[in-house]
């Protein structure tokens, strides 16, 4: 992941059925998948093209609550707090609170004036 201030650094597929997902997109496009468990129980594919990772992969569960299969994108932020602050008077929405991810960094998603969801997310040194 890259971490530049302002910039696109992951992307991951949120599905219904995670399984079926990463069947397609190994089919299609040649990625295999190292999964990871996740604190909640939950199961996290990392997608790779050859040794790079690409994106992961994971199963919307019932404490997510009822949303269909999307692409989620992560904007690099120096600060998620500061921006989650300021997304309001910004004319945007606040959607997921800030939150921790071990070993990762801090994430939040947010919604811009026109619908479009983002997440934004402080990496971990």
């Amino acid at each position: 992941m890259a971490n530049e201030h302002g910039t696109f650094c992951w992307n991951e597929c949120m599905s219904n059925d995670a399984e079926k997902a990463k069947a397609f997109y190994s089919n299609l496009i040649g990625w295999t998948y190292e999964s990871m468990p996740m604190p909640n129980g939950a199961t996290y594919h990392m997608a790779k093209a050859g040794d790079k990772q690409a994106g992961g992969v994971m199963q919307i569960t019932e404490e997510m609550g009822p949303m269909p299969s999307h692409w989620m994108a992560y904007i690099a932020v120096d600060n998620v707090d500061t921006c989650w602050e300021s997304v309001s008077g910004h004319g945007g929405e606040q959607i997921h609170p800030p939150t921790d991810i071990p070993g990762v960094g801090r994430f939040c998603i947010i919604k811009d004036p026109t619908g479009g969801v983002v997440s934004l997310i402080t990496l971990s040194s």
